[in-house]
């Protein structure tokens, strides 16, 4: 079986795949869902300082000290951007990405570039009135979130520093990248960012890409859907 290792969304954190830890350990897979710096149960390290090659630390650091091979990479959201960096740094500990409705960046890229002004305005905007100026206020979750879920998840999300969406990404290596695979959530809302990045899967070499008949935390949503589709990727040649 694999192991497979998170690269979490943003304000968020290895709380957030509650629901999918008990399936992947049911079906055999090791799981290690590192939180990053400023984030859930680290949220007490928050600094105006810390940016995007702080979360990809955080997540090669796992990747070195559990000494983790042939390992499966999920990036979630902003995870992309982390798991893209994780790469980069690790290829030969990575036998294939999965970007679950996430961003891909590429080399000089960060996820401000990929938004567009318009969400990045916004964003800046409630970074000064409400974050101090580097914590990017809480996004909304997605209206098809159950209640419960809403209560569970609300209190434990928390500012994204303002750094590790503007921060662009350096990437340096020259070796062929693993398999990729995009999983795209059909459901999601007016002015969806990640169709472009799934258009890109169906069209680039080294790619395959899925959709789910769900909106962007399908972790929390639709945890069975999302498993069955991860048991049939990581099945894939």
């Amino acid at each position: 079986m694999a192991n497979i290792v998170l690269a979490h969304g943003a304000w968020s954190a290895a709380w957030a795949w509650k629901k999918m830890r008990p399936l992947l350990r049911a079906a055999g897979h090791e799981f290690f869902s590192p939180t990053y710096t400023g984030l859930g149960a680290r949220a007490h390290l928050a600094a105006p300082a810390v940016d995007l090659s702080t979360h990809i630390q955080d997540v090669l650091g796992v990747l070195e000290f559990e000494d983790l091979k042939d390992v499966v990479l999920i990036g979630h959201s902003y995870g992309g951007m982390v798991a893209t960096g994780v790469v980069d740094k690790a290829r030969s500990r990575i036998a294939r990405v999965v970007y679950l409705d996430a961003f891909v960046p590429k080399d000089g890229q960060s996820l401000f570039d990929l938004v567009g002004p318009k969400a990045e305005g916004n964003m800046r905007k409630g970074a000064e009135k409400d974050g101090d100026g580097w914590k990017l206020t809480v996004n909304p979750m997605p209206p098809d979130t159950a209640p419960e879920d809403v209560a569970w998840a609300s209190p434990r999300r928390r500012p994204q520093p303002i750094k590790t969406f503007e921060q662009r990404i350096k990437l340096e290596s020259t070796e062929a990248p693993p398999p990729r695979h995009f999983i795209y959530a059909k459901r999601n809302m007016p002015g969806d960012a990640f169709r472009q990045f799934a258009d890109r899967a169906r069209s680039e070499a080294g790619w395959t890409c899925d959709e789910m008949d769900a909106s962007h935390n399908p972790h929390i949503t639709c945890p069975q859907e999302l498993m069955a589709l991860l048991t049939k990727i990581m099945a894939s040649g």
